[in-house]
């Protein structure tokens, strides 16, 4: 399954950011209240870097991960300082460190082959064994519902780029499906390129369940700050004792 190709991560960089620029004064005060004023962050499905430059111009040390080659190359030039990686997060050894975010609904994406709610359970076992004692891991989801009624469509396009996007929502397998025909002006002409991405959803309930099973005290958040999530949509701040 593609995961961001090159127009595909571009088209993301330049005009589907905001979630992430929205949530991120949210996101620090989360740190700085749960006693992380500084020290190492692993942002898990780190796109093209927009939160690892916050987190970077705000005192952090970052160590970003994402499957995507296409989008790590756009990271390392949004937040140079900041150490990148190409690779699943689901497998990808994690660092020591205090505290871990995965932003924008990225750990219900099944571009890795091994997704699901299992592979899900262990990396939150492998996130809470490299928080230090009261390290913070921080992430979203999208839930169930987040599409009834489908399929959804919808057109938007910027400066030098266009998308086709249809949403599809399987209640039975609780899955969503998004498939993005994408168009970026190259000169005079547009090329095109199709992408499908396959999510798998998870109702807010049952990731709590499996972060106190994994050891974690959790609790579910409805935004992160004065930025709150849309209908189907959960937040989770989850510590690890100490």
């Amino acid at each position: 399954m593609a995961a961001y190709d090159r127009d595909l991560a571009y088209i993301h960089d330049t005009g589907f950011t905001g979630f992430v620029r929205k949530a991120a004064p949210g996101l620090l005060r989360l740190l700085r209240q749960s006693r992380i004023p500084g020290g190492l962050v692993v942002d898990a499905g780190c796109g093209s870097g927009v939160w690892a430059r916050e987190l970077g111009e705000h005192g952090y040390d970052v160590a970003g991960i994402d499957i995507s080659a296409h989008m790590i190359r756009l990271a390392r030039r949004q937040a140079p300082a900041a150490r990148f990686r190409v690779g699943s997060f689901l497998s990808a050894p994690l660092p020591p460190c205090d505290a871990v975010t995965s932003i924008g609904e990225c750990v219900n994406y099944a571009l890795d082959r091994t997704s699901g709610k299992k592979a899900l359970a262990e990396f939150f076992l492998r996130v809470y064994a490299a928080l230090r004692p009261g390290g913070a891991f921080i992430f979203d989801v999208v839930e169930p519902g987040v599409a009834e009624g489908g399929p959804h469509r919808r057109f938007v396009e910027g400066p030098d780029w266009a998308i086709l996007l249809e949403v599809r929502e399987d209640r039975r397998r609780k899955t969503l499906t998004r498939r993005i025909a994408s168009f970026r002006r190259v000169g005079k002409l547009y090329r095109r390129s199709v992408e499908t991405h396959l999510l798998h959803l998870y109702s807010g309930s049952e990731l709590l369940a499996e972060l106190r099973r994994a050891g974690f005290e959790a609790r579910l958040l409805r935004g992160y700050g004065r930025f709150r999530f849309a209908p189907a949509h959960a937040g989770f701040l989850a510590r690890k004792p100490g």
